[in-house]
């Protein structure tokens, strides 16, 4: 008679949580290391705006939210900002209520810098959510490039008033 592995539901979501923790403590921990050559682009480049606003170069592209999506769920962002972006341990990221700012050049900066950095740039909280916790750098583990994929996925599940969208 043969035996199958068996696997609890709660298991099936516990250890993808649990790898979702580490690597938002790990990214926490692990300060971006100076690069000594600037990088190259694996993708089409963030266009300035005026002010020195940075533009997506992917958004509506649906190639790179798809890419993004993936980056998404392996990268664990789903681990505190939910599956689909609801919300969990973290702000949702599909509604109105921006923390600091709902433009690219903002949202890119919290990805790549962390909240801690980006208060430390001068940004200041101008959202309120019910949930509020420190956004981890993921700089050192996401290049510019996926963090502009991730953030195209990001803007493509907005559920927002489509007046307020910037994009």
């Amino acid at each position: 008679m043969k035996r199958g592995k068996r696997t609890t539901s709660w298991t099936r979501y516990l250890l993808p949580a649990l790898a979702g923790l580490w690597l938002t403590a790990a990214a926490a921990q692990q300060p971006a290391a100076p690069s000594q050559t600037a990088p190259t682009p694996s993708g089409p480049q963030p266009s300035g705006a005026a002010g020195g606003a940075l533009k997506n170069p992917y958004t509506d592209n649906p190639q790179a939210i798809a890419e993004g999506k993936k980056l998404w769920f392996s990268r664990s962002c789903n681990g505190c900002h939910g599956g689909m972006g609801g919300g969990g341990m973290c702000p949702p990221v599909i509604n109105d209520t921006w923390v600091y700012g709902s433009d690219d050049k903002t949202l890119f900066e919290l990805i790549k810098y962390g909240s801690v950095e980006l208060q430390k740039k001068g940004y200041t909280r101008i959202g309120r959510e019910n949930v509020v916790a420190p956004m981890p750098p993921f700089g050192s583990v996401m290049s510019d490039d996926e963090i502009w994929k991730v953030l195209a996925f990001v803007r493509s599940i907005y559920h927002g008033d489509p007046k307020l969208r910037n994009w």
